[in-house]
């Protein structure tokens, strides 16, 4: 056997690889008897089958197929011996694959492209910097939270005509097609215009609707409807809605009662405990926000500021022949930008976790599962109840999907630390925002 690499540029290559007789007939001939000793052919006792009849039936194929073995394995071999850091894997030459006469060659030549990743330098020094932020609730922002928080633990009467605020259930259906749904409209869910016309309406009345006019957008037209965004941005034919229930909720008072429905019996006793309580609340919940957008910035930084030669054409050609058909060259022009920065910010990654020889431990991916399952079972109030359960628990979800879920809570802890990383060595300066002004930074 004969393999040679012909690199054309820093990020393309060839490989040839040239097989003789004597690289796959043992196989061949080994194969041949295994298939002699377990066939079952008319005319022959079991074992008994003559290897000649045997390579006379299935001797191209059984040739084919170990020939394929030997090419798979010497090429992966060949690739992680001379230390080639390839990306997506090996082409094959198609067309002279297809010129192969396997009736009756002997010697066989095979060529193969490949993509290459040159190599790269990255920077995460101190010279490197980030913006973090820190959502801090305005009194605009504290008061719409307030007036939910009363809303969701007021109480909730059906009275026998609407008034402005109110919510609606009942069926809406298509006029002019088959679409019906059980659906509940509230108050914020119409256009401006549309909301009078909802003033006095009654149980069993029924009220026709535009969904290009109706509705405050799309994508409330896809959730009462319950079809999808594409669906309903088609919608032509008018609605009618029939009143089966008006919801009219009034809000909770800011009263002890309140305090222990949000927070549990006598865990806030007074007002100003009761708000701060719910400031810091909201704060943590955004602070998941501007966690996961202070990632998202570190990793473009990376990736904008270190240049890693990409073999553009064989990775396009790469995406088609092997989602096999699954999508068109279009589609991969389209996605091929996102595809390419989610491609080097894996090959960063992949070299700093080398460099710096960032390990993951099993005991921290049973930790990972343990916190996973609590979030999903109630979070800390359940740990205690739990807690003689939870290494069973874990153990379970691990094993589970045949080792997947492992190896994806394996990889999620190995960007955690890597990330980790990456922030202690790089310059990140915080800066207190409203969360108007966050959600502008981050659209």
């Amino acid at each position: 056997m004969d393999i040679s690499l012909d690199k054309k540029t820093s990020t393309e290559a060839s490989i040839k690889v040239k097989l003789k007789e004597s690289d796959y007939q043992p196989n061949v001939t080994e194969k041949v008897k295994e298939y002699a000793r377990k066939a079952n052919i008319k005319g022959f006792r079991p074992g008994k089958v003559p290897a000649s009849l045997i390579k006379k039936m299935y001797g191209k194929s059984i040739m084919v197929e170990e020939v394929n073995n030997l090419l798979s394995k010497s090429l992966t071999d060949y690739i992680k011996g001379e230390n080639i850091q390839i990306i997506g894997e090996p082409l094959p030459d198609q067309d002279k694959a297809a010129n192969i006469d396997w009736e009756n060659q002997k010697e066989f030549e095979f060529d193969y492209d490949i993509g290459l990743v040159d190599d790269f330098k990255y920077d995460i020094s101190n010279k490197q910097k980030v913006k973090s932020y820190q959502i801090e609730l305005d009194d605009k922002t504290m008061e719409e939270t307030l007036t939910n928080i009363k809303k969701q633990f007021g109480e909730v009467t059906n009275p026998d005509e609407a008034e402005e605020g109110d919510g609606f259930f009942g069926e809406i259906k298509e006029n002019e097609g088959d679409l019906t749904n059980q659906a509940l409209i509230n108050w914020e869910d119409l256009a401006k215009k549309e909301q009078k016309n909802f003033l006095k309406l009654k149980p069993s009345d029924s009220i026709e609707l535009d969904p290009k006019k109706s509705f405050k957008d799309e994508h409330t037209v896809s959730h009462i409807l319950n079809v999808s965004r594409e669906k309903a941005t088609e919608l032509n034919s008018k609605l009618t809605f029939t009143v089966k229930n008006i919801n009219r909720t009034t809000p909770a008072e800011l009263n002890q009662e309140l305090f222990d429905k949000v927070f549990g019996k006598d865990a806030i006793k007074t007002e100003e405990e009761f708000l701060n309580k719910v400031r810091e609340t909201v704060e943590g919940n955004y602070s998941k926000e501007t966690d996961y957008f202070l990632d998202q910035s570190v990793k473009d930084l990376l990736i904008e500021k270190t240049k890693i030669e990409i073999p553009t054409e064989f990775l396009k050609k790469w995406l088609l022949i092997s989602n096999e058909g699954k999508v068109t060259i279009e589609d991969i022009e389209k996605e091929f930008d996102e595809y390419v920065k989610s491609l080097k910010w894996d090959l960063i990654k992949n070299k700093i976790a080398q460099d710096v020889e960032i390990k993951v431990e099993n005991e921290e991916v049973v930790d990972k599962a343990k916190s996973l399952i609590l979030q999903q079972l109630g979070g800390a109030g359940a740990a205690e109840q739990l807690k003689d359960h939870m290494d069973g628990f874990a153990d379970n979800y691990l094993k589970a999907e045949n080792g997947q879920n492992y190896m994806k809570l394996y990889s999620e802890v190995r960007d955690e630390k890597i990330l980790d990383h990456i922030k202690e060595s790089v310059t990140i300066s915080e800066k207190k925002v409203g969360l108007e002004e966050f959600k502008k930074i981050v659209a």
